[in-house]
C-alpha cells in the first residue's frame, strides 16, 4: 500500500500555484481536503458525472480523456506529479470536463467545491493564482484543437512520434504506445494511425516493429508534420 508523503503540506508547496503561500496557508489548505488513492486502471472521476473537485497528484500518471459516443478516447492531457487536475469544478461547480484514469497506482489530494470556496474566501489569491494555471491550459487546448483542425493524421502522427522519441533521439516503446495509445494522445482510431505508420515505414523514415519505433530521418517528419523551425 503507498504511504502518503511525510509532509503534505511541503509536497504541496511544490505545486507552483501554491508556492507563494505560507506553511500555516498551505497547512490550512491541505486541512480543507482529503488524501485519496487509486488503483492502476481506476476511474477516477467521469466526464459528465457532477464535480469531483480538484486533486493534486502526488504519485502516479493520470490520464484525462475525452469520451467519443463509440467509446473511442482522446487523451486531452497527462498529468504527472506534482500538479493540479480538474480545477475548473470547483470554480463553476459544474459536471467534470474530462474522463480521469489512473495509469498506475495513483495517490492524491482533493478538495470539493464547498471547501475550495470557502478557501476562496479566506485567501483571494486562491483563485487569482489560477488564471495563470488555466491561460496555460487554453493555451495547450488551443494548440491541440489547431492539430486537429488543420493537420492529417499522418501529419499529426509524424509530430507526435517527434516529440515522443525526441526529435529521433530515443525509442519509442511499443508496449508502452501501442496504436490504440498513440491514437487517442492524436484524436483519431488506431487503423488511421496503423495506416500512417506504415506509410512513414515504407518510405524509410521510421522503423516499426512489434518492440519499438525508430525514427530515423527526423527531418522528413518535420516536412510531414508541416513544422516550421523558427532561426535565431
Amino acid at each position: 500500500m503507498m504511504q502518503p508523503p511525510p509532509n503534505l503540506i511541503e509536497s504541496l508547496g511544490r505545486v507552483e500555484h501554491f508556492k507563494r503561500f505560507p506553511e500555516a496557508a498551505r497547512a490550512e489548505i491541505v486541512n480543507a481536503g482529503q488524501v485519496r488513492r487509486f488503483p492502476a486502471g481506476g476511474i477516477i472521476f467521469r466526464e459528465g458525472e457532477p464535480s469531483a473537485g480538484m486533486f493534486v497528484l502526488f504519485q502516479g500518471h493520470v490520464h484525462l480523456c475525452k469520451v467519443g459516443p463509440q467509446g473511442q478516447q482522446s487523451i486531452v492531457a497527462e498529468i504527472e506529479p506534482v500538479i493540479m487536475f480538474n480545477e475548473v469544478t470547483v470554480l463553476d461547480s459544474g459536471p467534470n470536463l474530462t474522463t480521469a484514469i489512473a495509469l498506475h497506482d495513483c495517490m492524491m489530494w482533493n478538495i470539493n467545491f464547498d471547501n475550495f470556496q470557502a478557501l476562496l474566501n479566506r485567501y483571494p489569491i486562491v483563485g487569482t493564482s489560477l488564471l495563470v494555471v488555466l491561460a496555460k491550459r487554453t493555451r495547450n487546448l488551443l494548440s491541440q484543437y489547431e492539430d486537429v483542425s488543420f493537420r492529417s493524421v499522418i501529419a499529426r502522427t509524424a509530430k507526435l512520434l517527434l516529440d515522443l522519441s525526441e526529435h529521433g533521439a530515443t525509442p519509442i516503446d511499443r508496449k508502452a504506445y501501442t496504436n490504440a495509445d498513440l491514437a487517442a494522445k492524436i484524436s483519431t482510431v488506431p487503423e488511421a494511425v496503423s495506416r500512417s505508420l506504415n506509410t512513414l515505414k515504407k518510405n524509410g523514415d521510421i522503423v516499426c516493429t512489434r518492440a519499438m519505433i525508430i525514427v530515423k530521418q527526423p527531418q522528413i517528419l518535420e516536412k510531414f508534420a508541416q513544422i516550421e523551425r523558427t532561426l535565431y
